[in-house]
């Protein structure tokens, strides 16, 4: 008596013996005999190879048996792992943690980690409908104006832009946050961290705005916030949004190197200071293009009608003058533009190198005739005083002779000598003295 066995195409024999894989039998006709000791020892079961999944009561023994290496893949799946098996392009069945075994060419198995919690793939938008992942999926499907912030527990893993994303949230916290671009600004209680994550840039445009400035933030063109200190973001891929930085401090200009001719013909070289500050910042953008340069251009031509309508003579005499005119000029035409002048001042004027030397003998000439002319006005008082003088004396014969015992003492300062003067003329008695020692010395 025997037991018949016809394994055909697409299918394997496996003989046991003693319970043991002892071989592996391809297409053909087998017998085994139905008697003892035959029929408790051996026995072959027929697998359907077509069948691409291989299940079995001795799966881990046979899984490590050579006889069936080559003809079996075996996947080992720990906890948090899935796997996707494919048949056909077709997701067969998704299987979790455990041993599987499939026959070799007739899957293709895909080993998914939902440690990780984002998942993607190729192709994501059928998986997230099949039933069979549903469940272990938070699935975030959003338009071309939303945007999405991910937390995982806790902290924040994404910031999603248009399109179908899929998180695992088995064992995890899934928090999801929408946003629509069209909102343009984005506030957030953790804005910092938000910005902090790596690819954030890519979704955000953020603007940190100091003290001492003003930001005007515009969108397709139209101002649509004036912000002060602080940080400010908004979402990209709605509308362009762009910015202007306008400092509020006061700021200096340099107009420098003006090369002017005086109304005299006189080529100068003038350098203009302006002290300004802006004080509206939207006019300051809006009024004109460049509003510093607006402010540099108008200066430049005030300077230029300041000094071309004054003689050398007049613009030296009078730089204070000039830098009024300049400042009354410019000022009316900066407020326009949202800018005040506070100060204006002519720092340099520069002369060329013969008209340097010309100017020098102009002002040696000036100071030597008014050296002249200080010293004819003091011979002049000195002479009035001597003329004074010796009228008083002539009026005054007392004092005449006071003046005459001064000079005498004067004279005889340091002397050893002792006179005895007579009543009378003083200079008449020394030239009767003088007179008389003269006569002496010559009998």
């Amino acid at each position: 008596m025997w037991n018949t066995y016809r394994i055909r195409n697409n299918e394997l024999g496996l003989w046991f013996r003693h319970n043991d894989l002892y071989k592996v039998l391809g297409r053909g006709v087998y017998r085994l005999p139905r008697v003892w000791p035959w029929s408790s020892r051996d026995r072959i079961e027929v697998v359907d190879t077509l069948t691409p999944r291989f299940e079995h009561d001795q799966l881990k023994a046979l899984a490590q048996n050579h006889l069936l290496s080559g003809l079996l893949e075996v996947i080992n799946l720990r906890k948090r792992e899935i796997a996707l098996v494919w048949v056909d392009n077709r997701l067969d069945e998704v299987v979790s943690e455990g041993r599987h075994a499939y026959w070799t060419g007739s899957a293709t198995v895909e080993v998914i980690d939902t440690c990780e919690p984002r998942f993607t793939h190729t192709r994501l938008r059928i998986l997230v409908e099949d039933e069979r992942l549903a469940s272990r999926l938070t699935v975030i499907d959003l338009k071309d104006d939303e945007r999405a912030l991910v937390w995982v527990d806790g902290r924040l893993s994404a910031v999603l832009a248009k399109g179908i994303h899929a998180y695992w949230n088995e064992g995890v916290s899934i928090k999801v946050e929408r946003y629509s671009v069209n909102d343009v600004r984005f506030d957030h209680p953790k804005i910092e961290a938000v910005l902090l994550l790596p690819g954030s840039a890519n979704a955000f445009t953020g603007i940190r705005v100091e003290s001492h400035e003003t930001v005007l933030i515009f969108r397709d063109g139209e101002l649509i916030d004036q912000v002060g200190a602080g940080l400010y973001v908004y979402w990209k891929g709605g509308s362009s949004i762009t910015w202007k930085s306008v400092d509020l401090r006061e700021q200096i200009e340099d107009i420098q190197g003006q090369e002017i001719l005086t109304s005299d013909k006189v080529s100068l070289r003038v350098n203009l200071v302006v002290t300004f500050r802006v004080i509206d910042p939207l006019k300051a953008v809006t009024e004109v293009t460049e509003w510093k340069q607006a402010l540099y251009r108008e200066a430049q031509l005030a300077l230029r009608t300041a000094v071309g309508g004054r003689t050398l003579e007049r613009l030296l005499a009078d730089k204070d003058e000039v830098s009024s005119e300049i400042a009354n000029t410019i000022s009316p035409k900066a407020a326009a533009f949202g800018v005040t002048v506070s100060g204006v001042g002519l720092r340099d004027l520069i002369l060329p190198g013969d008209m340097k030397t010309i100017l020098n003998e102009v002002i040696i000439a000036q100071k030597q005739a008014e050296a002249n002319l200080i010293r004819r006005r003091e011979e002049t008082a000195a002479a009035r005083s001597q003329a004074n003088t010796a009228k008083l004396l002539a009026e005054n014969p007392v004092l005449a002779r006071m003046k005459e015992l001064e000079a005498l003492q004067e004279i005889m300062k340091g002397a050893n000598a002792t006179f005895v003067l007579g009543s009378g003329d003083l200079s008449e008695q020394i030239g009767s003295l003088i007179r008389r020692e003269q006569a002496n010395a010559n009998p």
